[in-house]
């Protein structure tokens, strides 16, 4: 589905098998880089999420130095793991960008995990696509518009489905209201893993 807006929603794009595979390069990369708690800038509070990165730069944020991203983990000081090629060739497929993407999230969701509504502005490549994996359990994605009081829609993702906001959904507020446990056996442990391919600087650096 690609609607008007820019949003590209894949279901069922990765088989059980794909979905099996990713899920051991994810943790073959939180073994290299541990998960960690990021913080929100102004009061130090915890996000409901735990969170790591691969490629060439990573996604973090804190109270000391607010939201950024950097090339290496704030806890280890290494630098963060390669993408797996599987995740390269999505972003080629559905990105249509002329640069490969230089940071993957990777957020794990618990059964009372949630993300706010949120515009993704750390990145100066606003005209490059966010791209987005889900592995485990179903979650409820909501989508917004360019302003924060923008009506909302909302619709599940489930595991394998890959999402793209492009265009002018590129810019558009977007959270994840809940997670719907026992929805998936992906995930021995249950829960949500979600990988989102970013494209932080216009050139490559």
């Amino acid at each position: 589905m690609i609607g008007t807006d820019g949003l590209i929603l894949l279901p069922g794009r990765l088989d059980r098998a794909a979905q099996r595979a990713l899920v051991r390069d994810v943790r073959d990369i939180i073994a290299l880089a541990p998960l960690f708690q990021p913080r929100m800038p102004r009061t130090g509070a915890p996000l409901s999420v735990q969170m790591t990165n691969c490629g060439p730069l990573g996604w973090v944020s804190d109270q000391a130095g607010g939201y950024r991203y950097q090339a290496a983990h704030p806890e280890t000081g290494r630098p963060w793991p390669p993408m797996p090629p599987l995740l390269l060739a999505l972003w080629r497929e559905i990105g249509g960008y002329p640069h490969p993407p230089e940071a993957c999230l990777i957020n794990i969701y618990g059964a009372t995990a949630k993300m706010g509504l949120h515009v993704d502005a750390d990145e100066a490549a606003v005209n490059a696509p966010v791209v987005s994996i889900s592995l485990g359990d179903t979650a409820l994605f909501r989508l917004g518009g360019p302003k924060r009081g923008d009506p909302t829609r909302s619709f599940r993702l489930s595991s394998g489905d890959v999402m793209a906001l492009t265009g002018p959904a590129r810019g558009f507020f977007h959270g994840v209201d809940r997670i719907y446990p026992g929805t998936s056996t992906v995930l021995e442990e249950g829960g949500r893993i979600n990988l989102t391919l970013r494209r932080v600087n216009l050139q490559r650096a």
